[in-house]
């Protein structure tokens, strides 16, 4: 691991701060040579150039400003610590990192993440999507709070994380005006042959297509194949092909791509899960997520109205 002299990178955020190194050196009390060598000494460590000189003027140069957004990060962050160790209220935010794989869809997140923003205390939510792999290990190095997933830590990995089951829901098939016209009537059966859009083979959800589709002998017509889901509904809103989405989003759905419900099934299961290396959830907005995915998004529906085919 290479080690960084956060002296150093305190004088360079003050210097950075202050707009000059005379301002900074009143607020550090240090001469502004002391502070041109500690900062000369974090350039030679970076090896790069964090100011450059416009006439009398110090300016950031661009991996300057790259390096005082981490620096001016790493310090709100100490403070903050140190506040809440001693017991007094920071005035900040309460902040909650997550990661999100790539494959959840994105209004099945906003549903997770709304309760979270609904605290009394006010709450900050840093968003970072990324490959399930990925994540895991920022998980592991305790970048990120949580992990939003479609699927569990699998079993005899070598990170040691939790599963926090959030719900489970059936799936819904969607279509254009005309493609539901065409498509809707004796479905499931109609989706044979029909134009579809299906996440990649690799993923969870396909496979459970699959299984669905044979059990029924349904061949559909793979039209494309996505990694990401909101790519694959835009393919869908544009008339590409029919889709599946989680139910429980379902009038979000139809909402936001203006399109038209074909039909459901229970037999595929979506499931999605909170992944913390804690055994219990403790984050305050992570409980509140959880305790909102289990007493409403995912809360079991009743039987009334539902159209479940398959």
């Amino acid at each position: 691991m290479e080690w960084l002299n956060y002296h150093h990178l305190l004088y360079f955020w003050v210097v950075a701060r202050e707009g000059g190194l005379v301002p900074a050196g009143k607020v550090l009390k240090l001469s502004h040579p002391t502070l041109s060598v500690q900062i000369h000494s974090l350039e030679d460590r970076l090896g790069e150039k964090l100011f450059t000189k416009i006439g009398r003027k110090l300016t950031l140069t661009e991996t300057g400003r790259v390096v005082f957004r981490y620096a001016d990060e790493i310090f709100t962050l100490g403070s903050e610590m140190v506040d809440t160790v001693k017991g007094r209220s920071t005035g900040q935010p309460l902040r909650l990192q997550v990661g999100i794989a790539n494959v959840v869809p994105k209004l099945v997140v906003r549903r997770l993440l709304q309760p979270a923003l609904s605290l009394p205390e006010p709450v900050r939510l840093v968003c970072r999507e990324d490959s399930y792999d990925k994540l895991l290990a920022d998980l592991a190095l305790h970048s990120l709070d949580i992990v939003i997933s479609d699927a569990p830590v699998p079993t005899g990995s070598s990170i040691r994380a939790f599963n926090h089951l959030l719900g489970e829901t059936g799936v819904s098939f969607f279509g254009t005006r005309s493609l539901a016209k065409t498509y809707k009537r004796s479905f499931p059966t109609s989706l044979h042959g029909a134009p579809m859009l299906l996440p990649l083979e690799s993923l969870p959800l396909r496979r459970s297509l699959n299984q669905w589709f044979d059990r029924n002998g349904i061949k559909p017509r793979v039209v494309a194949e996505f990694e990401d889901s909101a790519l694959l509904k835009v393919f869908g809103a544009d008339g590409i092909g029919l889709f599946s989405a989680p139910t429980v989003v379902e009038k979000e759905v139809i909402a936001q791509y203006g399109v038209r419900l074909l039909g459901r099934t229970d037999e595929v299961r979506e499931r999605f899960y909170a992944i913390s290396v804690e055994r219990r959830l403790e984050h305050p907005a992570a409980v509140a997520i959880s305790n909102a995915a289990h007493h409403d998004l995912f809360a079991p529906a009743t039987a009334a109205g539902r159209e479940t085919i398959g």
